[in-house]
């Protein structure tokens, strides 16, 4: 009982901390705020702060690990006949019906995405979060299809599935800068889902099928 407080107890600092730091991004900019304001705010230590967050940007990507593993996770899990990119369009089109927070489709996020734009660390931190997206779905291409070492398909692959994801995540970002209303944005990327499944070949879409039961 008195570990599970604890961590408890760790979570809810982790979460003060991370929404004090956004709060304060979001008013003022990324590199205008220090590391010792923002734990000031959340009235805990600068130690503190970094025992939670290695690195000042980790404070505004705090979720990241969810989005470097999403298509690794969607590729690992597709059904049964189903292709690596079916499942990541099926996934996509869930989510973007679903209007989901997930891809940025919730009020705030034009807000969250003008800090990024303004700041060259935190683009050149997004840059890394999408090459490890890259990195992570090319490994689960190479062990779902057992690959050999030195196969470059999966990394080709990997492009293009890859592509699938950073394009509705750049459509997104752009469309709700611009004011754009989730739900509209949502209907909006639907289409574009459509338009960009046919561009892929015939190889992509069927590369990677899960054996069927």
């Amino acid at each position: 009982m008195a570990e599970g407080l604890r961590e408890r107890k760790k979570r809810r600092t982790r979460q003060q901390i991370s929404d004090v730091a956004t709060g304060l991004f979001v008013a003022r900019g990324f590199d205008a705020v220090t590391v010792a304001e923002i734990a000031r705010a959340a009235d805990v230590s600068v130690n503190t702060v970094y025992n939670y967050f290695p690195a000042k940007e980790d404070l505004f990507f705090d979720r990241s690990t969810g989005v470097i593993d999403r298509l690794a996770r969607w590729v690992r899990g597709r059904d049964p006949g189903e292709s690596a990119a079916a499942a990541v369009l099926r996934e996509l089109r869930a989510e973007v019906e679903a209007v989901s927070p997930r891809l940025g489709l919730m009020d705030g996020y034009a807000d969250f995405m003008r800090v990024v734009e303004d700041s060259p660390a935190l683009r050149s931190r997004l840059w890394a979060i999408a090459q490890e997206v890259h990195t992570r779905l090319e490994e689960a291409l190479r062990a779902e299809t057992g690959a050999e070492e030195g196969d470059v398909l999966p990394e080709l692959m990997a492009g293009q599935i890859n592509w699938l994801h950073e394009a509705v995540m750049s459509a997104i970002s752009r469309k709700m800068v611009a004011g754009g209303a989730p739900a509209q944005v949502s209907r909006e990327v639907l289409v574009l889902i459509d338009e960009m499944e046919e561009l892929l070949s015939e190889r992509v879409l069927n590369y990677a099928v899960r054996p069927g039961n």
